[in-house]
Formats: structure tokens, sequence, C-alpha cells
């Protein structure tokens, strides 16, 4: 009785809470978007793209970009349960999988969203790592559905990291935020998947540096 009492409020309370402490982060933050140009850029080719994080700056990145709507991979998981739960506060929807579990009908489905206009997100070193090390299966969904990658990162002047696989970054109150959109990629025809992994790693930590060096831009210290 007590663990379906918790279950409840895990799975009830939590994603709202959650969702409440994303805004309120949100709103009380001196936070600036940057790199839209290259978003700009895909939208004109009139197709939908596929975002990608690390995940230890997943917290705000739903507030990154406007795209309603979007499909986020999420592991199936009871962790991933509370966070796709959470997405839907904001108008997103879940893809459930990863590379440990149902990970292979996750990524068809992936595959067949990505023949419509929806956009696409996903974590290329979820669900549990290693930290910053890009998978195989971002690089097939962008090898098989031939849409642009656009990295995307964040970085804050206040917060904490936890001691975590990923030092998961919790960004604390009136301090200040960027996001960073980085320059899109494309898998090129006949690239081995190795070499497309390297670019997408290469371009991530590009992206990430860029969101560092605004924030020391201000005489501040990235967390």
């Amino acid at each position: 009785m007590k663990k379906r009492i918790t279950d409840w409020l895990l799975l009830n309370v939590v994603p709202f809470s959650a969702s409440l402490i994303i805004r309120v982060l949100y709103r009380f933050n001196r936070i600036e978007h940057f790199g839209g140009e290259h978003l700009q850029a895909c939208r004109r080719q009139n197709k939908g793209v596929i975002y990608v994080c690390w995940h230890d700056q997943l917290l705000l990145m739903v507030k990154s970009v406007s795209s309603h709507g979007a499909k986020i991979l999420i592991s199936s998981s009871k962790d991933g349960e509370i966070i796709a739960r959470t997405m839907r506060y904001f108008g997103q929807e879940a893809v459930r999988g990863s590379s440990t579990r149902g990970g292979i009908a996750a990524m068809r489905e992936m595959i067949a969203l990505a023949k419509g206009s929806a956009d696409l997100a996903i974590t290329p070193d979820g669900p549990k790592g290693p930290r910053h090390q890009v998978k195989p299966g971002v690089v097939q969904l962008a090898k098989l559905s031939g849409r642009s990658i656009l990295p995307i990162a964040f970085a804050c002047s206040r917060g904490h990291r936890f001691n975590s696989w990923d030092r998961f970054l919790l960004p604390f109150l009136f301090g200040r935020g960027v996001f960073v959109i980085g320059v899109p990629l494309e898998y090129e025809h006949g690239e081995e998947p190795e070499h497309f992994r390297r670019r997408l790693t290469e371009a991530m930590a590009e992206t990430c540096q860029q969101a560092r060096e605004y924030i020391e831009g201000y005489g501040l210290s990235a967390v």
C-alpha cells in the first residue's frame, strides 16, 4: 500500500511540481538565446530537425526553442516516466526507450516520425552515460532520416552540479543563463558512422564552449 501511494505521488505530483520549478527557474534567471539563425535556416527547408543536448543540461532544455509537439526520446524507466509526464506540461510528447531497454522499437518509431513534420529530440549520452559520449542511436537516426542535427547547449552562472554520472546541472535563481544552438550537421552520403559520431561530438563540445564563453563574457564563471 505504501509503495502504491509513493508511486502515485511520483507519477502525478512530481511531474507537475517539476514543471513549475522549470518555469520558475526560467522566469527568475536572465536567460538569453543565441544561434537562432541556424534553426531558421533549417526551417526554410520545410522539414523537421533533430535537437541534441547532453544529459546534464536537460532540466531547462524544454525552454530552449519554441517547438510545440516535439517528440523526445526518453528512457522506459520509472524516472523516464516522470520526465515524460513533465514534458507533457510543455506540449512535448515522449517516445519511450533507450540503449538498454526498448531501444530498437523506440528507434524505429523515431525514424517513422522523421517522415512527418514534428521535430525530434534526443540526449546522445543518455540515459546512463558515459558522460558526453555520443552513442550509435543518434548516428543511425541522422543517417536514416536525412534530417539536420542541431546541437544545443546551456550554461549558467549560478547552480549546483550533482555527484551523478552526468554531473547533472541544477541552475539556481537570479543568475545568468544562455542557450546556444550550434551549426546544423547532416549525415553525408557515403560517410562512415564513426566519422559522423566524431563530427557530432566535436560540434557539441564547440557549442558547449560557446555557451560558457557567453557567460564568461559577463565576467562570470560558468557552473
